[in-house]
């Protein structure tokens, strides 16, 4: 049997009224066609797990978005719109959406080659990992002290994109906080983070 992430439930509520029955109608496609799914979240957003990545799933303040890991042998190489991450383009509404057959039919052959041990192209996780998605309390930390926005925003996006998924990755919120509060001291003092330090938790 396949698991859900309690932080998958806590992600879709927090996401934008429009995308709330987007994100739920793709875990739900996720979770009929490949039972065995695991979720969790990587880079602040949810992912689908089968035997390694099999997809993920985010949401913006005007689109959500939806793609294979293996995307350019999900779908024989054809071109997909480059429009946004993931591989159909910015979806604001379920009709933007192929039907649920479909869907199902593209994690099936993700599964498969996973199931065959395929890996991924290296320009496909390249362009999954596009989007930095910077979670609203970190954001809302790092307005309240100038100095620790402008180096953080003077980041490049591998680097964001490290502290994001080191503070999100936390089990515990209490984690997550004194983590965050060790990345807005080090940001403010203008220090970049070279190796995160380990946390339990």
């Amino acid at each position: 049997m396949g698991t859900r992430d309690a932080r998958v439930d806590a992600y879709i509520a927090k996401s934008a009224d429009f995308a709330k029955p987007i994100l739920t109608h793709l875990r739900e496609v996720v979770h009929a066609a490949c039972p065995e799914v695991e979720e969790t979240m990587k880079w602040s957003f949810p992912h689908f797990m089968y035997d390694g990545m099999l997809c993920s799933m985010a949401s913006f303040k005007q689109h959500c978005a939806f793609g294979f890991w293996k995307g350019a042998l999900v779908f024989d190489g054809e071109a997909r719109d480059k429009d946004a991450m993931g591989h159909f383009g910015r979806i604001t509404a379920l009709s933007d959406l192929p039907p649920k057959r479909e869907l199902a039919g593209y994690v099936k052959k993700a599964m498969a080659l996973n199931d065959a041990g395929v890996k991924a192209p290296t320009r496909t996780k390249v362009a999954l990992k596009r989007e930095v998605v910077v979670p609203d309390d970190f954001m809302a930390a790092l307005r309240k002290n100038k100095k620790a926005l402008a180096t953080f925003e003077g980041f490049s996006p591998s680097h964001k994109r490290e502290y994001v998924e080191w503070v999100t990755g936390a089990k515990r919120e209490e984690t997550r906080a004194r983590r965050l509060a060790i990345l807005i001291a080090d940001s403010a003092a203008g220090r970049r983070i070279k190796q995160l330090r380990p946390t339990q938790g």
